[in-house]
């Protein structure tokens, strides 16, 4: 994504202002700052039970299993088509490796601001630390502070961007990015399996399975049902891995038009569908909107990486499944649609919606 970014002219709005420092000032009495302020928590809030929608959960090792594989396949299949997401577990990750992440990452934002201020976003860029999908003065902001490294290919990291604190952050990134390039690539040969397509077809469009993460600090609020932590968006990309740093909840999905909380099972991956997917597949499978709250006395710290499409490619249905069907998605490539999908600033599933013929 980074790469195709730099192609385009999409502009944002410097924001340097440090949430967490903001989440400080206003601790105890202080009135959350106006920008801040979302009144559409209360009018649309997660159901309270959430009985009937926990999430399918996907075993990477039954997959690998000839003996289970056609079943775990087929459960993949029905979890990218009627939920879009879906929890991977025994995907293979050494369990010292994820803790060293973890410990890592939460200590980057438990540095000095000054010190996560050398790897700041620069004035229209994407990587590093900061904010994005500021646009205006005007728009109301997510309460989160973030660091956005593009980490895969190798050859294409911007290590300006990289902390040196703590010392082992670029060396446990880079693992666990190569780790997710992995499972990546198996999934998306056990999805075009499950579509009837061909492999590379389906991994011609990722080509190089182009990677980037959106490292999450999402600071406390006493005054949660005034803030979000992101907007209701979908993913601009093909398959997005969520690893929960700390054990604090705050993704919550839209399904049958309601919104309730996903309850992350330790150790396991949030896996969801990206729009690029749900065009790939004509609308098979789905790219569905999310969004993340805030808790009012932990922060919540968490990983998102995007496996993405590389430039240049074309994006649209598969042609191997217009042969049953007729397309129900526009054709366009790969730097147009990541600009429309930037200028749609976190709008639901508008710019997917708006790709979709016949409306």
């Amino acid at each position: 994504m980074a790469e195709i970014f730099d192609k385009m002219k999409v502009e944002f709005v410097d924001q340097d202002e440090c949430v967490q420092v903001v989440a400080d000032n206003i601790r105890g009495t202080g009135e959350v700052p106006e920008r801040y302020v979302r009144s559409e928590i209360m009018s649309d809030p997660a159901i309270d039970d959430a009985k009937g929608y926990n999430l399918p959960v996907i075993d990477m090792s039954r997959l690998l299993n000839p003996e289970f594989s056609e079943e775990e396949t087929a459960k993949l299949g029905s979890a990218c088509e009627h939920w879009g997401f879906f929890q991977l577990v025994n995907h293979g990750f050494n369990g010292e490796l994820l803790q060293q992440i973890k410990a890592d990452i939460t200590e980057f934002f438990n540095l000095p601001l000054e010190e996560k201020l050398a790897v700041a976003i620069p004035p229209n860029g994407i990587q590093g630390f900061g904010h994005h999908f500021v646009f205006s003065k005007e728009q109301k902001l997510d309460w989160v502070d973030l660091l956005f490294l593009a980490t895969r290919p190798v050859e294409e990291r911007s290590l300006a961007f990289w902390p040196t604190k703590p010392s082992t952050f670029r060396d446990t990134l880079d693992r666990y990015s190569l780790g997710l390039a992995n499972v990546s690539a198996q999934l998306f040969k056990f999805m075009a399996n499950n579509l009837g397509v061909n492999h590379e077809a389906l991994l011609g469009t990722f080509k190089g399975l182009p990677q980037s993460m959106r490292i999450n600090y999402y600071p406390p609020c006493s005054q949660a049902d005034k803030v979000l932590g992101l907007s209701p968006h979908t993913d601009g990309v093909g398959m997005t891995f969520l690893l929960q740093v700390n054990d604090v909840e705050g993704l919550q999905i839209r399904k049958d038009g309601k919104w309730f909380p996903v309850k992350a099972i330790p150790g396991a991956l949030v896996v969801n569908i990206g729009d690029v997917l749900e065009i790939l597949t004509n609308g098979k499978y789905k790219s569905i909107e999310h969004r993340a709250v805030i808790n009012p006395v932990k922060e919540r710290i968490t990983i998102a990486t995007f496996h993405s499409v590389h430039l240049g490619c074309t994006i649209g249905p598969l042609q191997e499944l217009l042969k049953t069907d007729e397309a129900h998605y526009k054709v366009l490539d790969s730097v147009e649609f990541t600009k429309g999908y930037f200028a749609a600033k976190l709008e639901g599933r508008r710019y997917l919606e708006s790709l979709k013929l016949g409306i």
